[in-house]
């Protein structure tokens, strides 16, 4: 693979090659410094007209774990209680009311206002893209995670975002995952089977 300035390939290895899904939990904390760190290397990487419209909730505390586990499904109980922590990653919908400090040159606010079905596919796309991004900043730093989407956003839109402004996109657990209980790796489709060059 030719990439000028590539990184390492083990940093390649750790961001992506080797890094594995985790459904299964080492007993170890994740404290609210590495938390803070997170967020602080994720929130350099691109957006649509730099319009971060994601907002991250760590669920860290039993009593707000509780809260989510009545949200999520079934299968997602034992290996959500048992993560350290849960991160909801949210969309805000009044994302665009902050684009004149985060994108000032010019009126973007004004390319959403009253403009719902655009405000709403901008927000999912581009909080979709911030919780990979989030997923990456785990791996660069050294834990591990697990997205899901079995929940009910209802139950998780009211219990955390009673306003409504803000909706829930997916939840990603965060930890250090025990290795020993992966399953072998899936596989993935070929470059042919997905991908043209036009």
């Amino acid at each position: 693979m030719a990439i000028s300035q590539s990184l390492e390939q083990s940093a390649l290895s750790q961001l992506f090659i080797d890094a594995r899904t985790h459904n299964s939990w080492q007993d170890k904390p994740v404290t609210d410094e590495q938390i803070k760190d997170l967020y602080e290397l994720l929130k350099f990487a691109p957006t649509s007209v730099n319009c971060n419209p994601a907002r991250f909730l760590f669920i860290k505390s039993p009593q707000a774990k509780e809260r989510l586990l009545a949200c999520v499904t079934p299968g997602n109980l034992e290996k959500t209680r048992a993560a350290p922590v849960t991160a909801i990653i949210g969309m805000d919908l009044d994302f665009y009311e902050q684009l004149p400090k985060l994108f000032p040159h010019v009126d973007a606010k004004s390319w959403f206002v009253g403009k719902d079905a655009y405000i709403e596919s901008t927000a999912f796309r581009n909080s979709a893209l911030q919780g990979a991004y989030l997923t990456m900043a785990v791996r660069a730093l050294g834990l591990d995670c697990g997205a899901m989407s079995g929940f009910d956003a209802d139950k998780v839109n009211a219990e955390f975002f009673p306003d409504g402004r803000v909706k829930v996109n997916f939840l990603l657990n965060i930890g250090y995952g025990n290795s020993a209980s992966l399953m072998p790796r899936q596989p993935r489709p070929s470059f042919a089977e997905v991908c043209r060059i036009l």
